[in-house]
Order: structure tokens, then C-alpha cells, then sequence
């Protein structure tokens, strides 16, 4: 984890463009929307991701050492899970804009995030050339996005969050 002093580098972003990704996220089915900063076969990832309350990201991991993850939250609040191998809780940190902006989600860590503001804008960055075969590991204790089942799953999380 990056302490609260920390902090990253984020590229601007104005207001008009924050309002146009909350836009774009709430006429996405998985009520989120990322606008990708970096070129096609780039090695360092770079992304601002717009997500809704309604947002369930499926747990999951990053496979690959360079894989480690930062997430920068800019607006909102938002709580980052961590689990072990068998969906155990391990750790949770929660992002808001006047407390802990910053975490580092290590490689092969399985994650979620739970939006607990009406939306959060987190801006991303993570090594290694993007290829949707090998990016990420599904966890497949957890529901799949789109199901009833994930509805619940985010729902017990989400007052998991509350006690952070």
C-alpha cells in the first residue's frame, strides 16, 4: 500500500471530461467506462476509469510480476478489497478524496473494487503489454459479471465497506 502522503503523477483532466466518462458509464451495461492515455502496445498502462455504484468488477488478479497495480482515486469513494486464493478477505482500504487516495495493488493479488459515492474517477497505471488472453485471472469463486448472483455479491461487500 502507498501511504496517504504519497502521491503519482496523474495527467489533467477537466471538468467537461469527467462529466463526459460519468456519461458514458451510465449507458454502459457494466456501468463503468475507461478512457485508455497510453498507445496500443504500450508497456506502461495508463487509464482513467469512470465507475457507477452499480459497478461489479468480478474479483480478479493480474498474473505477471510487473503487474502491480496503482490506483489514484480523483473524485468519490471507493473501497478496494483484497482476497486470498479462496475469496477470503484479507485487507480492505478505502479511498476518498479527503483521506487515502492512493493504493498499490501487488501482482497476483485477487481485487475488487465497491464504489461507495454516487460515482468514482480512479486514474490507473500497470507495466506490461496489454493482451486480453493473459491480463487478467477471473476468480472463479466469485460471480460472474451480469448475473444475479453478482447483484448480491456487490450488495454484502458494499456493507462490508461500510465498517473500513
Amino acid at each position: 500500500m502507498i501511504s496517504a502522503g504519497e502521491s503519482m503523477e496523474i495527467p489533467l483532466i477537466n471538468a467537461e471530461e469527467v462529466l463526459e466518462l460519468k456519461s458514458m458509464a451510465q449507458q454502459s451495461a457494466r456501468s463503468r467506462h475507461a478512457k485508455i492515455l497510453h498507445a496500443p502496445g504500450a508497456y506502461e498502462n495508463k487509464v482513467f476509469n469512470a465507475m457507477l455504484s452499480t459497478s461489479y468488477m468480478q474479483p480478479h488478479q493480474h498474473p505477471g510480476v510487473e503487474k502491480v497495480e496503482k490506483i489514484h482515486l480523483v473524485k468519490g469513494k471507493l473501497c478496494v478489497i483484497y482476497f486470498d486464493n479462496d475469496g477470503n478477505i484479507t485487507k480492505r482500504h478505502m479511498l476518498a478524496e479527503n483521506g487515502l487516495t492512493l493504493v498499490e495493488v501487488p501482482a497476483y493479488q485477487y481485487h475488487t473494487y465497491i464504489v461507495l459515492s454516487e460515482y468514482a474517477l480512479t486514474y490507473e497505471t500497470m507495466d506490461g503489454v496489454y493482451d486480453p488472453k493473459s491480463w487478467k485471472k477471473l476468480a472463479k469463486w466469485a460471480p460472474k459479471e451480469g448475473t444475479e448472483e453478482a447483484t448480491k455479491y456487490l450488495a454484502c461487500h458494499r456493507e462490508l465497506c461500510q465498517t473500513v
